[in-house]
């Protein structure tokens, strides 16, 4: 067993880098995939200037964003599946292509119906991009060196929703909204032709790929359907809930039951098939069922604060999108500064002592944040995001790595697909939870504290003759002083309130992350080498 763990251990017949650098290799898809999930963020700091641009409202233009998640989460499963019959190089270069035209009539179209039918194609293509570089990277490199070479993509995967909002803001506040989806013109041209030379698509896979085909092509259609409205639907209930009242509205209420039967009726349907689209069994191995639970908190607290920071700045602190953006600019340099450090640890330390790390790391950064009030300034929120960053490579870097060990080789692909399935989904479900949770106890708070101004209070009748002398030094006569005293009392109110309700989202990530410090203690010691191709 020993020798046969040896033997596999640096088996790389796999590997997309062939007789070349696997560094470089490691390079060139990580730049495909720094432009896609910088896509996924960098879009919904330009929804008012799309919305005003093609004459559509706020809320019609949500579907911008909605539409590219559903196509995404749709594909994300199945692109295991998809690459191993279309060919994981010809698959990757089919998705890096589709994504990169998309992008360019995203930017000349007419309208918003033509743009969210844009989107979906941009999000089909995008969507199956990162599980066939993760498969790639497993593939390339070594157990030991795997670590490493998650780093280095994990710098696109985490700094990019970064970068995300900054970049967007700047775009659409110096030029216009068509630019966040036109960059993506020349960066995927030059991933198409750096792709096409450097990465191989090895012998090994082409040769799984005819035995595949040899009997003809069978596909899972009625797995696929299950998985696509299970999947789909519930990206639609997690981003249109909040905007319609979750199940007071009856769309939301028809999208959910579809999504949940389609689940129910998913799971026994792949269990019982010789040749699911979707390997579900891998589910059963603890290592692999916890390191995507471990994910899916991960997606949650990185998309959900990555959205909640820059709106509480330009909604409480009334910052613009550049520099609300710009806040964020300091936490991506730390995480660029961690990932090859955490990179270099993971070859020392045991997997579920850095996730463990990691999670503190960020409970208590949530914890910080809980010293929200109206007097932060720039460098307060500038520093939080710092230390909620240096975390997350503890976290990102460990996960994925330990999500492949003691995996068959020839799993690679369907493991990818389901961790990133985990990623995304968790990023919805936490972004959305957040936003409801938020909404919900700004009006508790604001309820609370407005039973606390009644006119028998001194401190309320301190703060009305505070505020009516204020106004009244600022040239209002004395009666519209006292009038607008208890308007500018109720607006203060209003932005204490939401700052209470951004302290309890906060303290919501900080015990989900507490919570979670102890399961990474779940994950098994993994082993230097893999299971062979087949092996169960």
């Amino acid at each position: 067993m020993a020798g046969e763990a040896a033997e596999t251990r640096d088996d790389l017949s796999r590997s997309a880098a062939g007789d070349r650098n696997p560094w470089l290799v490691a390079v060139v898809i990580s730049l495909a995939t720094f432009m896609q999930v910088l896509d996924t963020s960098i879009a919904n700091v330009a929804l008012r200037n799309i919305a005003g641009s093609l004459a559509a409202g706020v809320d019609e233009s949500t579907w911008v964003v909605t539409s590219y998640l559903v196509a995404s989460a749709v594909v994300l499963p199945i692109s295991g599946w998809l690459s191993g019959v279309v060919g994981r190089k010809r698959f990757y270069m089919l998705c890096v292509a589709t994504f990169t035209a998309a992008s360019v009539l995203c930017a000349f179209a007419p309208n918003l119906g033509v743009l969210i039918v844009f989107r979906v194609l941009q999000g089909l293509g995008g969507g199956g991009m990162a599980p066939s570089e993760q498969a790639m990277l497993a593939d390339t490199f070594p157990a030991r060196r795997r670590a490493q070479a998650f780093a280095l993509y994990g710098v696109a995967v985490i700094v990019a929703p970064t970068v995300g909002p900054t970049l967007g803001g700047w775009l659409t506040d110096n030029l216009s909204w068509h630019w966040i989806f036109l960059i993506n013109g020349p960066i995927g041209l030059l991933s198409l032709g750096l792709v096409g030379w450097l990465v191989t698509e090895p012998e090994t896979l082409e040769r799984e790929r005819r035995e595949r085909l040899a009997g003809g092509l069978r596909v899972d259609w009625i797995g696929f359907l299950l998985i696509a409205l299970a999947l789909g639907c519930l990206e639609v209930v997690l981003d249109k809930g909040e905007r319609e009242d979750w199940f007071g509205s009856g769309f939301i209420v028809a999208f959910f039951t579809v999504s949940m039967a389609a689940f129910v009726l998913f799971i026994p349907w792949e269990l019982t098939r010789e040749a699911p689209i979707v390997d579900i069994r891998l589910f059963g191995r603890r290592q692999f069922a916890t390191a995507n639970l471990l994910m899916l908190a991960l997606g949650a607290i990185l998309f959900g604060t990555i959205q909640l920071i820059p709106q509480l700045l330009q909604l409480s602190f009334q910052y613009t999108a550049t520099l609300s953006g710009l806040v964020l600019m300091p936490g991506g340099f730390a995480m660029l500064v961690m990932m090859p450090v955490v990179g270099f640890i993971s070859g020392h330390v045991r997997p579920k002592y850095l996730i463990g790390l990691g999670m503190a790391v960020v409970a208590l950064s949530m914890w910080h944040m809980m010293s929200l009030s109206p007097a932060a300034d720039f460098s307060y929120f500038a520093w939080a995001r710092v230390y909620q960053t240096i975390g997350l490579p503890f976290l990102f870097i460990p996960i994925t790595s330990a999500s492949y060990a003691g995996l068959p080789a020839d799993k690679s692909a369907e493991a990818s697909s389901l961790i990133n399935v985990s990623r995304n989904l968790g990023g919805s479900i936490g972004v959305s939870l957040a936003g409801t949770l938020l909404a919900e106890n700004t009006q508790v708070h604001q309820a609370y504290l407005a039973d606390h101004l009644v006119p028998s209070s001194p401190a309320f009748q301190a703060a009305v003759q505070h505020a009516t002398g204020t106004l009244a030094g600022q040239g209002l006569a004395p009666a519209a002083a006292a009038q607008a005293a208890y308007g500018l009392i109720g607006q203060t109110v209003t932005q204490q309130a939401t700052l209470l309700a951004y302290i309890d989202v906060f303290w919501g990530y900080a015990l989900l992350a507490a919570v979670l410090v102890p399961v990474a203690f779940f994950l098994l010691r993994p082993g230097q080498g893999r299971a062979p191709a087949g092996a169960h």
